[in-house]
């Protein structure tokens, strides 16, 4: 069993006044007076984070990392260790969200030490949940499907919807990824009845994404295209600029996929632009990838084709997106073969 979704990320007296489904608009609006009218280095960084986790939520990457640091230093100054592993969680999440996929790992892995020795479950779980997805979006596999299954059995364990469904989320992903689509889809759509259950809006709009995903692999666009638009209306009222941004590239992913090549350009368009603005360059990279792709569809240069897509891969090398860089040499592939002029029958036999 599980209970109603919260977020122990909103700690001390801002558990009160916030919940799981707040707006990020307004979790900054409370944090900001709370960390304006703290009365110790601990209440500060309380509001600190939830000011930071605000800002990364609503793409604002700079004012996230001031304070991140900032509620690092007053947990430091309380002498507060499970506080100061909530702040570097913060700082390894944004770190993660920003490409910058070494230092999210060196972060959390700070925070894991710091929250095991705190005694706070929560801040280890989340840190350990922050390693795993980490991992996961490398292309890890291997090291991190045993922490994501050990996630899910903890949040099973103590009722923990909200981590239920990011732990069941990261292994349907996973098996989406090596292929078993019919696994993915039943995670996926179990991990967002929890969420509904649960009153986990956020949780929600993530998990249809991914049922949205396997939907569109399967054949069925009309239907992935009806829950990212379901998706997409959370995702605006919650103030959720990354998750709208990569609803938006998934969108392109699903038009791109049923052969909606001007369609998917567009949206992929709208994607890069909005993770260009919020600095979020592993999501701008992969819109840059379909805007390349539906661009080739639509007749692009083949040799333009090409330079972007050697462009992309180093992009994705520097970044440390294994799959990714998979998908480009397939598509290099693809572009290369359709270059290649047909044989005569003649000239194939004397090969042979």
């Amino acid at each position: 069993m599980y209970g109603k979704a919260f977020a122990p990320e909103y700690q001390g007296e801002l558990s009160a006044e916030l919940g799981v489904n707040s707006s990020y608009e307004d979790v900054l609006a409370t944090a900001g007076r709370a960390r304006a009218e703290a009365a110790t280095p601990l209440d500060r960084a309380r509001a600190a984070l939830a000011v930071a986790e605000a800002n990364r939520r609503l793409g604002r990457a700079a004012e996230a990392r001031a304070a991140w640091r900032e509620s690092y230093r007053s947990a430091r100054t309380a002498g507060d260790s499970g506080a100061m592993a909530w702040a570097l969680w913060s700082g390894g999440t944004l770190a993660r969200q920003c490409g910058a996929l070494p230092l999210a790992r060196r972060l959390l892995t700070w925070a894991v030490a710091l929250a095991s020795g705190s005694g706070d479950r929560l801040a280890h779980g989340y840190s350990l949940a922050g390693l795993a997805e980490t991992g996961r979006i490398q292309g890890d596999y291997a090291a991190v499907a045993e922490l994501h299954e050990q996630l899910l059995e903890q949040g099973r364990a103590h009722g923990e919807a909200r981590h239920m469904v990011w732990a069941m989320s990261g292994i349907a992903q996973m098996h989406r990824n090596t292929g078993d689509y019919a696994r993915a889809l039943d995670l996926f759509e179990e991990s967002a009845r929890i969420a509904t259950e649960a009153d986990d809006a956020r949780g929600r709009a993530w998990s249809l994404r991914g049922v949205a995903d396997i939907l569109s692999l399967r054949g069925e666009p009309d239907r992935a295209l009806a829950l990212l638009t379901e998706a997409e209306v959370v995702c605006r009222a919650m103030d959720l600029a990354g998750a709208l941004a990569y609803n938006h590239k998934m969108r392109g992913n699903i038009l791109y996929r049923a052969g909606w090549y001007e369609a998917a350009r567009v949206t992929y368009g709208i994607a890069l632009e909005e993770f260009g603005a919020m600095g979020e360059p592993r999501g701008a990279a992969l819109s840059r990838l379909g805007l390349a792709k539906s661009r080739a569809r639509l007749g692009r240069d083949r040799q333009e084709t090409l330079a972007e897509l050697a462009d992309l891969d180093e992009t994705f090398a520097r970044i440390g997106l294994k799959g990714a860089r998979e998908t480009v040499a397939a598509f290099r592939a693809e572009v290369m073969a359709e270059a290649m002029p047909e044989q005569p029958a003649s000239a194939a036999r004397a090969a042979a």
